[in-house]
Formats: structure tokens, C-alpha cells, sequence
């Protein structure tokens, strides 16, 4: 049986030796089988990603989380009538029936402004890190004479003696002190449960916090109603507001230098950043956002028209290890191309087993490059994993290629493959075209070097 055998297996050694096209199907069978670690490091690349997220949500609930401040509102409640036939079982007889109900109607101040002074600090869990915050919180402006036509509400249903005074917020267990004053009067302000939830992308639940009632409002004088509200709010990642007044201006001030403006209205003073930290401000008119000043019966979700500043930490390393880890099959690849154009051309045998263990070694740097930047910086992290893989396979190619120039030539390209891809992952806007050039010139760099290879021959 072995002398039957061996005469087979010679042969096919001999084909897999000599054959261009069957070192290129082992080559290809190989990077098809790398594929499944390189799966593996995507999923852990995730599942780090989300430990840091449940960690640093565990941190944003002990302290307080992001802040988003919706009014102050005015809430006047209201009777409402309704006639309903009745029918008198007994007698037969029929009669109308007047059922009182309440309702409500809200309306948004004719001006408002916010000053608001933020002191940020990185609170840490384990190895993770972020962004929280004490704020000190002035609201002050007026509200306007209510217009109940526009309701169609009749002013002699009004129960002036409960009005109140709410504000909505997403963070009520931050809020360590609160005062507010209406009409130059302090009033006592208290915490309501909310069962709904506001449906918007961030899923937050807007909390109510109100008066007791305003029992200082003069029907016969309802123009110019002012207000004063002092808070102070532990808070995390970032703080808005929703521009209600007619006419909204608001300031937010902090020593944090890496701040991110966001939401549907930006800062309109140019300098708002320097080397203290950032002073932005704001000014929003009625005219530039839909929505009116006054409602019936329940308040509108207008978080879509929120603004204010992001204080999140601003390097995402698991995000940027996920972009590297996408280029893996392209560096395996072209590794893998590197050596294939080597042996064909120099005639120096490498075994299938020498691939593996080359392709085994690029997908290292994955697994080194997430653990090293869980405790340093992305900079530092790319460097020693990639100099790593780079000195290992270099050193491993000589035993192979038996010289030194090709190892040379390899460490030098491995370098120059890894800087490509580190450069492209710190581009935005330019990260494609900067790609496409790139693997242009590679392929001309390839077509170049190939025309050599005598494809006809075995």
C-alpha cells in the first residue's frame, strides 16, 4: 500500500511546488480560512465596546445623566362641558345631563434666558472613562398675556387659582437645588411621575417638576408675568435646551476644551472656544423653529429642536480598532501576495503551514492593538502592536527566504501598509479618496512587478 501511495502523493507535492495556479488556490483556500479569526476579533472588538457602554451608563445613573431642559411652562387648567342624555329607568322620562371635566392649557414665555455654568470631570470604572458634571443653572424671562381664542378656550372657564408653574426635565435625580420664583414670590417646587415616555432616537423620559399653585396671578393684569428659577444639576455626557420662548437666549459656559456643539441650532458667536474652555451663545427667534407658543391638553415632544453641548470624551478607541480590524482581509491579502510574488519569482519553496502561521501573526495585531488601547492611547497602542507583528514577521520571513534582502523588503512594505491604514482611519471626509489612491497605486505597484511571471509555465 505505501509503495502504491507514495508515487501519488510525490506527484501532487510536485504539482503544488511547481504550479502557479495551485500555489494561488492554497494562498486563496488560506486567506478564506483567516477569515473566521479575523470574525472572532470583530466580535470581541464589540463585546468590549459594549462592556464600556453598560460600564460608563452604570456611572451616568449613580451621578446624574444628561440633561435636557424643556420650559418653564405655564399650566392653566380649565372647565369643560359636556351634554349627555339620560334616561330615567324608573319614569321613562329623558333629560339632559351637564358633565363638568378639567383640561389643561400650556403656554411658553414670551422670553427666556439661560445661563448656565458647567464644571465637567472624568469619572472612571475600571478601566473606563467619562465625562460628568456639576451645573449651575439661572432660567429668567416673562411670560405674555395667554391667548385663549387661539384655543378656543372661553377666559371665564379658567381656574386661576390652580395654575402652576412646570418645568420638564431628563435628570430630576442630579437636581440638588432648586429654586424658583414667579411674580417676585418663592414658590415651593416638587418632583411628578411621568408614566409616558417621550419617543424620540435617545429614548429619554422628561420628567415634570412643578409649583404648587401660582396664587398670586391677577386675571385683570396677566402681561408681563416674570419669572426667576435657579437650579443645580449633576449631569453627564451633555446638557440641552428647547428654545420655548418667543424669543430664547441662552449661554453656556465651561473650562472644558473639547466640547461639541450639537443639536438643530448652533452657537452664533465665532469665538466661543479658547484655550480656557468655551463661552457659547445662543439666540433663537419665534421665526426660526416650527412650532407655537401655545397647546391643549398635552405637551408636545420637541426634543428634535434641542441644543446644547456634547462634554463625551471625544477618542472612541473600540471604534477606531473596528475600522483597522475592516481593512484585515486587505493587509492579509496583500501579505500574503507580497510572499506569492516572492516565491514565484525568486523559486524559493514555502509551505502552506509558513502562510498559516504569517496570516495567524497579522491577526495578532488586532487582539494587541484592542488590549494595549484599553490602557493607552490609540497613537501608542498601533505602534507597539504593529511593530510588533512587523519585527515578528520579519524575522520569521528570514528563516523562510534564507537572505536578507526580501525580509527587508517585506518589513519595509508591512510598515508602509500599516501606516496606510492608520493614516485612512484618522481621516473623515478624505478617508475614501485617500483609500482609492492608495490601493490604485498598489495594484500598478503589483501589475508592475508581475509581468515578469511566466503564467503559462506549470
Amino acid at each position: 500500500m505505501e509503495n502504491t501511495n507514495t508515487p501519488q502523493q510525490s506527484k501532487f507535492g510536485n504539482w503544488l511546488k511547481t504550479s502557479i495556479t495551485a500555489r494561488m488556490l492554497m494562498v486563496g483556500f488560506l486567506i478564506i480560512i483567516l477569515l473566521i479569526p479575523l470574525a472572532f476579533i470583530g466580535e470581541l472588538i464589540r463585546e468590549r465596546s459594549l462592556r464600556k457602554e453598560t460600564a460608563l451608563n452604570e456611572i451616568n445613573q449613580q451621578w446624574g445623566n444628561e440633561l435636557l431642559i424643556y420650559g418653564p411652562i405655564l399650566e392653566i387648567p380649565y372647565k369643560t362641558f359636556k351634554e349627555k342624555t339620560v334616561t330615567d329607568i324608573t319614569t321613562k322620562s329623558v333629560y339632559n345631563e351637564t358633565i363638568e371635566n378639567i383640561e389643561y392649557a400650556y403656554f411658553f414665555p414670551e422670553n427666556l434666558k439661560i445661563n448656565s455654568n458647567i464644571n465637567p470631570e472624568e469619572k472612571k470604572r475600571g478601566i473606563y472613562g467619562t465625562a460628568v458634571y456639576n451645573s449651575t443653572i439661572k432660567i429668567n424671562g416673562a411670560f405674555s398675556t395667554p391667548d385663549f381664542n387661539n384655543l378656543e378656550i372661553d377666559s371665564k372657564h379658567i381656574i386661576w387659582d390652580k395654575v402652576k408653574l412646570i418645568i420638564q426635565s431628563s435628570n430630576v435625580k442630579g437636581v440638588y437645588g432648586a429654586e424658583v420664583s414667579f411674580q417676585n414670590k418663592n414658590y415651593p417646587i416638587t418632583s411628578k411621575y411621568n408614566k409616558s415616555k417621550i419617543n424620540n432616537p435617545l429614548q429619554l423620559t422628561l420628567h415634570t417638576l412643578e409649583t404648587k399653585n401660582l396664587n398670586n396671578i391677577d386675571a385683570s393684569k396677566l402681561d408681563n408675568m416674570s419669572f426667576n428659577i435657579n437650579l443645580k444639576i449633576k449631569g453627564s455626557e451633555q446638557i440641552r435646551f428647547i428654545p420655548v420662548g418667543k424669543t430664547t437666549e441662552a449661554e453656556i459656559t465651561s473650562n472644558w476644551k473639547t466640547a461639541n456643539f450639537i443639536g438643530e441650532f448652533l452657537p452664533y458667536n465665532d469665538d466661543k472656544i479658547n484655550e480656557n474652555g468655551f463661552n457659547a451663545k445662543w439666540k433663537i427667534l419665534e421665526l426660526n423653529r416650527p412650532f407655537s407658543q401655545e397647546y391643549k391638553n398635552v405637551i408636545p415632544d420637541l426634543t428634535e429642536f434641542a441644543s446644547g453641548v456634547n462634554f463625551m470624551i471625544p477618542v472612541d478607541e473600540y471604534q477606531k480598532s473596528e475600522r483597522s480590524a475592516k481593512y484585515g482581509f486587505l493587509v492579509i491579502a496583500l501579505t500574503f501576495l507580497i510572499f506569492f510574488l516572492i516565491q514565484t519569482l525568486s523559486k524559493i519553496d514555502i509551505h502552506p503551514f509558513q502562510y498559516l502561521m504569517i496570516g495567524l501573526a497579522l491577526t495578532m495585531f488586532y487582539t494587541l492593538l484592542v488590549s494595549i488601547s484599553e490602557h493607552s492611547n490609540f497613537l501608542k497602542a498601533y505602534l507597539i502592536a504593529g511593530t510588533s507583528v512587523i519585527v515578528l514577521i520579519t524575522l520569521y520571513s528570514k528563516s523562510i527566504l534564507k537572505t536578507l534582502k526580501f525580509p527587508v523588503f517585506i518589513g519595509l512594505s508591512l510598515t508602509a501598509l500599516y501606516t496606510f491604514i492608520y493614516v485612512i482611519i484618522q481621516l473623515e471626509n478624505y478617508a475614501l479618496i485617500v483609500g482609492s489612491i492608495g490601493l490604485f497605486l498598489i495594484l500598478a505597484i503589483v501589475m508592475y512587478v508581475s509581468r515578469k511571471i511566466d503564467w503559462n509555465n506549470g
